[in-house]
């Protein structure tokens, strides 16, 4: 196989849509690597930075429940309380909906990272790795939790050297997270490893409480088969679901020209291919697991995002908190 300039590592399902386009395949050993930070370091401050640029000013919790101010609808799901089903919505246009109430009551936040060995890519347009942004968003996102006195949680994803963190509050609740984020190591390849996802959910599943919000932080690369049913099954009770889904812009656009070579950080696949032919292939593969996510998780009153590593993280942030409190996110403009 012939070198390429352009591009020695680039981290995505290589099979089988490669494959199929007719890509030469072999097998070359995945190396281990470090997180590269970049210009997101040092990670406490610019969560903090992001998440004081998102809230400032707002002093109450995102909580959505029984309470005193009405706070809209959202699609029923099982284990929902039946007292809230709104019967006017059921008679006039057959759907079952729930009504909803904002309150001033405490809401948990269970973060979930994918530390694994995708996740670990950084492009050379990027300002970090996409473990890094997603990172920065998790702490921005417990920072803004915990500024409102909501307690925050934290699960793993795969990686090396990952300590899960139990729901808590207070002041150190937020050096603990941004600990736990900066020890670990984007290493793993979860298809191979489906105990590591089981694990995490199960794990909330057992723990959370009636509307808690959870929020997933992943490329949704190489996951296995089940991870999105599984992640579903915990809209059950009244949870809150959201997925960002975060790529480099590499993996988003496919840039590249001529014959390239790429190799998986997740599995030991190599690549030989010709960029035009696969390029409309793999973004047509990548738009499908968006659109299957997307569905899957409006059906459970929850919602996708989608991120770039190259994007402003507050904007993000942003567009998370405004999810959770119900409102309509318009969907990415292609580029």
């Amino acid at each position: 196989m012939s070198s390429c300039a352009t591009c020695s590592c680039v981290p995505w399902p290589l099979s089988p849509y490669l494959a199929q386009s007719g890509a030469k395949e072999g097998r070359v050993r995945t190396p281990l690597r470090s997180i590269d930070w970049g210009s997101i370091a040092p990670l406490r401050l610019r969560a903090r930075a992001v998440a004081e640029g998102v809230y400032a000013g707002a002093h109450r919790s995102l909580r959505r429940g029984p309470g005193v101010e009405f706070g809209g609808h959202r699609p029923y799901v099982p284990g929902d309380d039946l007292r809230w089903l709104d019967r006017r919505a059921l008679l006039r246009h057959d759907k079952l909906v729930v009504r909803e109430f904002e309150t001033e009551t405490d809401r948990g936040l269970r973060l979930i990272v994918d530390a694994s060995a995708s996740m670990g890519f950084r492009s050379r347009a990027a300002p970090a790795a996409k473990f890094a942004f997603a990172a920065l968003l998790a702490g921005a996102l417990a920072r803004i939790a915990l500024a409102s006195g909501d307690p925050v949680g934290l699960e793993w994803l795969g990686g090396q050297s990952t300590r899960s963190l139990p729901a808590m509050a207070g002041r150190e609740a937020f050096e603990r997270i941004i600990g736990a984020l900066e020890s670990v190591q984007a290493v793993g390849d979860l298809r191979l490893d489906s105990s590591a996802v089981e694990l995490a959910f199960r794990s909330i599943a057992r723990k959370a409480r009636r509307g808690t919000v959870i929020v997933l932080l992943s490329d949704l690369i190489d996951l296995p088969d089940d991870t999105l049913e599984r992640f579903t099954a915990l809209a059950s009770g009244g949870r809150v679901l959201i997925a960002i889904q975060v790529l480099d812009p590499e993996e988003a656009l496919f840039p590249f020209e001529g014959t390239v070579r790429l190799r998986a950080l997740e599995g030991d696949a190599l690549v030989e291919t010709d960029a035009q032919l696969t390029r409309l292939r793999y973004l047509a593969h990548l738009n499908q697991v968006a659109e299957r996510w997307s569905r899957a998780l409006t059906d459970h009153g929850g919602q996708l995002l989608q991120a770039r590593s190259t994007d402003e993280a507050a904007d993000v942030v942003r567009q998370t908190v405004s999810a959770v409190a119900g409102r309509f996110i318009p969907k990415r403009d292609a580029r």
